[in-house]
């Protein structure tokens, strides 16, 4: 459970499972305003990863300072993801990194996805991120410091008509 790495395999599959880790137990997910910049902007973030569901309850837990944390499992439905407007990265590369960079300062104003796919830029990577839009590193140093890096993916639903892929499932 929970080992496709690949947007390519999400698609073609028909019995995909997603984790949603977080101090609460989620059956009706929806779209928030997050209280700060992520990788790939506002929307309802989930992995194929449970290990990274698990680190993200965590922090979330600590973060709220609750005494509980949860991962909820969705079923994913292909089908209307196959009809959704959706971007994918399959590896940090320079697309990747200019995409999480604008999103995570802000200055993102490109176009607009229902589903985005791509790896996780924690924050040890944001780090590296910080020095790449300070003109620290270049590109290359940057791409090359991530790929030494586990990266887990994300994957993120940014409207209420992409929410409908997903389907509660239960609880880890």
């Amino acid at each position: 459970m929970g080992n496709i790495i690949s947007f390519k395999e999400i698609l073609s599959s028909k019995d995909v499972k997603i984790f949603h880790g977080s101090d609460i137990l989620i059956k009706n997910p929806k779209i928030i305003q997050p209280i700060r910049a992520l990788d790939f902007g506002q929307g309802f973030y989930t992995t194929t990863n449970i290990e990274q569901a698990k680190s993200f309850a965590k922090k979330v837990q600590d973060r709220n300072d609750s005494a509980e944390t949860h991962i909820s499992i969705y079923t994913l439905n292909t089908d209307i993801l196959n009809k959704l407007n959706y971007l994918f990265f399959n590896k940090p590369d320079k697309k990747w990194l200019d995409f999480a960079s604008a999103n995570r300062n802000g200055t993102y104003n490109g176009k607009i996805f229902d589903v985005i796919f791509g790896p996780v830029a924690n924050d040890t990577v944001f780090k590296t991120f910080i020095a790449y839009q300070n003109g620290i590193l270049n590109e290359k140093e940057t791409l090359k410091r991530l790929k030494i890096r586990k990266l887990y993916n994300q994957l993120i639903f940014t409207n209420e008509e992409a929410l409908k892929c997903l389907q509660f499932f239960g609880e880890v």
